[in-house]
Parts: C-alpha cells; sequence; structure tokens
C-alpha cells in the first residue's frame, strides 16, 4: 500500500491553523495562482477583437475577465472535490504540488468534502448573472458560448461524464479555453471574428498541454483510482511524445491562421514560446518515469501558454495600433 499523503506532505501545502481567516481560505483554495492562463485567454480575445476594429469598452471587458476567471475558479475547485471522491487526490504520494495532485484542502483538512462542491457550484452559478448581462451588450451567440463553456467545465470531473476519467480531458481543456478567447472577442465586436478562431485554438492547446504534463506526476494514483487519462492508457514513457504533439499542432496552426490571412504577420512571434516548450518536452523525455524530476518542465510548460499567449495578443494590438 502507498504510504499516505502526509508521508510526503510539502511544507507548502495548506493548513488550517495558518487559515483561520474564512476570506483567505476560500479564496486559495480556487488555485488562484493558476488563474493567469484564463486571464492570458481573455486578453487575447480582447487583442482579437482589436484586430477585427473594435473598441474595447473598459466595463464590459474587466466583466468579462473576472468572471472568466470565477468560471475558472469554480472548475478548480469542483475538480478537487470530485477527484477527491474517486480518492486520487488521497492516494497521490508522487505529486508535484502546487502543480499535481490537487489543491489538498481538503485532504489536509482545510474543507470538507461538502463545503468544496457548495463552494465550487456557488462560483459556476455566480458566472450565471454576469453572463446574462454581457449576452445583453454582445447577443445571444455568448449566451451558447458561455452554457458551453460551464458545461466542458464541470463535465470534465464531474461524473456521469467525468471528461479526463475517460481520456478527454486535453479536448475538454482546449475546447474551454477555446472558448474564453472567442467569447471575450464576441463581447466586444458581437461576432465570432476569424482571429479569434485561428489564435484562441493555438493558444488552447498549449493550457491542454499543461495538464498533460501534469498527468505525469499523478498517472500512478490516477490508475489507482479509476482515473484512465492519455498517459495512464499509454503509460509514462509512451506518452510524453504527446507533448511535443500538442506544442507542435499549437505553433503550426498559429502559422496556418497568418498563412490564410486571418493574423497578421507580427502575431508570428507567439513562436518564441517554442523554446521553453521544447526545453519542457527534452526533460519529459528523459524523466517520464520520475515525476520528481519533472517540476522543471512544469513551470516551462506554464511560461510557454503565457509567453504565447501574451506575445500574439501584443502583436495584434501593435498591429492594429500602427495600421
Amino acid at each position: 500500500m502507498a504510504p499516505p499523503p502526509e508521508a510526503i506532505s510539502s511544507p507548502a501545502e495548506p493548513r488550517l491553523p495558518a487559515l483561520s481567516n474564512p476570506l483567505l481560505r476560500y479564496f486559495l483554495a480556487t488555485r488562484p495562482a493558476f488563474l493567469s492562463v484564463t486571464a492570458v485567454g481573455v486578453i487575447l480575445g480582447l487583442a482579437c477583437a482589436s484586430l477585427a476594429g473594435a473598441a474595447i469598452a473598459p466595463l464590459t471587458a474587466m466583466a468579462t475577465l473576472i468572471f472568466a476567471c470565477v468560471a475558472h475558479a469554480g472548475v478548480n475547485v469542483l475538480n478537487d472535490y470530485y477527484d477527491a471522491l474517486s480518492g486520487t487526490d488521497d492516494a497521490n504520494t508522487e505529486r508535484l504540488f502546487p502543480f499535481t495532485g490537487g489543491s489538498r484542502f481538503i485532504q489536509n483538512g482545510v474543507l470538507t468534502r461538502r463545503a468544496t462542491a457548495l463552494f465550487g457550484y456557488a462560483l459556476l452559478a455566480a458566472v450565471v448573472p454576469a453572463g446574462l448581462w454581457l449576452a445583453w451588450q454582445a447577443g445571444p451567440a455568448l449566451i451558447l458560448i458561455g452554457l458551453a463553456g460551464l458545461l466542458v467545465g464541470w463535465a470534465y470531473s464531474a461524473p456521469p461524464f467525468k471528461l479526463a476519467s475517460r481520456g478527454l480531458g486535453e479536448l475538454a481543456v482546449a475546447s474551454g479555453w477555446w472558448l474564453v478567447v472567442v467569447g471575450s472577442a464576441l463581447v466586444q465586436t458581437g461576432a465570432i471574428t476569424a482571429a479569434a478562431l485561428w489564435a484562441g485554438a493555438a493558444y488552447a492547446l498549449l493550457v491542454a498541454n499543461l495538464l498533460y504534463i501534469n498527468q505525469f506526476p499523478d498517472a500512478v494514483a490516477d490508475g489507482l483510482a479509476g482515473k484512465r487519462t492519455v498517459v495512464v492508457r499509454l503509460g509514462r514513457t509512451r506518452a510524453a511524445m504527446g507533448y511535443l504533439i500538442l506544442a507542435l499542432a499549437s505553433h503550426l496552426i498559429l502559422v496556418a491562421g497568418v498563412l490564410a490571412g486571418a493574423l497578421p504577420l507580427a502575431a508570428l512571434a507567439g513562436l518564441l514560446a517554442l523554446a521553453p516548450a521544447l526545453k519542457a518536452f527534452s526533460r519529459l523525455r528523459r524523466h517520464a518515469e520520475h515525476p520528481a524530476q519533472l517540476r522543471p518542465a512544469i513551470g516551462a510548460t506554464i511560461a510557454t501558454a503565457h509567453i504565447h499567449g501574451l506575445a500574439v495578443a501584443i502583436a495584434l494590438f501593435l498591429s492594429k495600433a500602427l495600421a
């Protein structure tokens, strides 16, 4: 039997005595450090809207940013809840906190399962009125995009779908963040733009790659809990090549968007992110079976998504400003 998580607990993991303030406790349970990938997705969507000639409305832009992050926070919290139910986080002795193995709020007794579930669903519910207000500004297409995003986020972990457990986690994450970019542009333009479709798809694959590499430290626990992710199905050594495929596919989509005329030539600045992606892949390929060695590769994967998204967004804003 694997040793209990406490046997390998990181000093950085949450503990109730340090989180006596309930506001701080619940805020940190959302894993706020990881909400930046959503913030970058919204910024990229706004840049696509600017490229299309929209004058960015500050109020709706800020509302989009805030409530997209709230939705992401809700998905994070519910993922913790459902992973606690399945037992995968409890069994995870190879986790690399804070990247993998969940937030540890349930496992370390900071929040109960019931409190976690109620909080996660409350966060998702809070998005609904804001989404309706934004749809009133942008048109009914935003309702469909918002509902699709919430459904994908919920179905990622929750039964009966449990997409991540069926090896569809990457597809769910890519779909969700693609909708973030497309929806953020739609709020400003009232239409789905070609730039958002192409740039959003490229960015979304890099966010999916972050989920993908996080599955390597979690693979043993996921397998014991019946969570059949791609890495569990293929085995860690064979699955390593999937990381490179996602990274290259993302950047090929970016190039295709430029060649199709949907994105300006300057958007190729996003190719700068290939450097950290290839560095991460090199380490993953060498240490796929040794999760403790993957922390730098996970950090490089986070950097890849941020560099790509922000570089493309800046390029789009500048292209419009200099046109």
